[in-house]
């Protein structure tokens, strides 16, 4: 098991690399001369570009430039915003706790509800409430998450005109309305994850509740319900829980575009902004550590799918 993780670490720490290369580059990839570009007027005077050339280490050799940049990067410094001066992690940590929070709320509702939409579609597969449940699973599919947000934003103005839904209370100050003002976009974040994952579900559980041991153990006089909730979904969490993992991924993407919807303050929407201002050491930061928070995330899934399946650590040992 520690040599099978060791090993994942390895792999991700080579993608983090990557990663890290790829996000430096982007101030380099941009036509022109990018402090100007980041300065945004025609009418800036050279001493201007030239302080922030200087500024940002644009006029060292590019392996430099890199080394000195990955440097800081790993003690935590990305440097300071261009327009308000603070330093870059300060602006990043005070909203990323928002968005982190939002896609839990949203990741743990899609798993609390696709186990058991997945395990019921299984069960009673072929019947009018499995078939019922697979046309709404497409639906969820395909509608895209902002469209739901829009939409369920529509519905709860015209339904509940006095809740506000808009917008972002802190926790500390007022409890309710925190939860308030998160339910609709982690609901509208969670739908197509939840449609997905009770599909992956469905069509693993299936195949669980075929093999020999699901037999023998109903011939044993095993309950239904024990067959299915035990027997069978221990082994059809293998390609749920991998799935889970990359959807992870999906729901920060998506959460972007509904801190938009929904007005919220988090870091979808300070990404957004510093791409509008051209703050590209803000957006290097942002990236990078987002990118970073998925392969950890990634880690973690393949760390638990070591832990459920033995013949996973048996392969990645050999």
């Amino acid at each position: 098991m520690i040599r099978a993780a060791l090993a994942r670490l390895a792999e991700l720490a080579v993608v983090a690399l990557g990663v890290s290369v790829l996000v430096f580059l982007m101030i380099h990839l941009i036509p022109g001369d990018a402090a100007q570009v980041m300065l945004g007027a025609d009418d800036v005077g050279a001493a201007q570009v030239a302080a922030l050339r200087e500024r940002l280490g644009l006029d060292r050799p590019l392996p430099v430039q890199f080394a000195r940049w990955l440097w800081r990067a790993v003690q935590g410094d990305f440097g300071a915003s261009i327009w308000t001066g603070r330093p870059v992690i300060d602006e990043i940590a005070g909203r990323a706790g928002i968005t982190a929070e939002l896609t839990a709320l949203a990741l743990g509702l899609a798993l609390l509800l696709s186990v058991p939409a997945g395990c019921v579609m299984a069960a009673m597969r072929s019947s009018v409430s499995d078939y019922a449940v697979r046309i709404v699973s497409i639906v969820g599919v395909t509608m895209p998450s902002f469209w739901l947000g829009a939409m369920l934003l529509v519905l709860a103005t015209t339904l509940l005109p006095g809740v506000a839904v808009i917008g972002y209370v802190p926790f500390d100050d007022d409890p309710w309305g925190h939860l308030q003002r998160l339910a609709l976009p982690a609901l509208a974040l969670s739908l197509p994850v939840l449609a997905a994952l009770s599909r992956i579900l469905r069509a693993a559980m299936i195949d669980s509740l075929g093999q020999d041991y699901v037999r023998t153990a109903r011939a044993k006089g095993v309950a239904e319900w024990r067959v299915v909730a035990v027997h069978a979904l221990r082994n059809a969490l293998i390609p749920f829980v991998t799935s889970a993992g990359i959807m992870a991924g999906y729901l920060f993407g998506g959460s972007v575009v509904l801190e938009q919807v929904f007005a919220i303050p988090g870091l979808g929407r300070l990404m957004v902004g510093a791409i509008a201002e051209r703050n590209y050491p803000l957006v290097q930061a942002a990236i990078l550590l987002a990118t970073l928070a998925f392969v950890g995330v990634n880690l973690l899934v393949d760390l638990l799918y070591l832990a459920i399946d033995p013949r996973a650590r048996r392969g990645s040992a050999a």
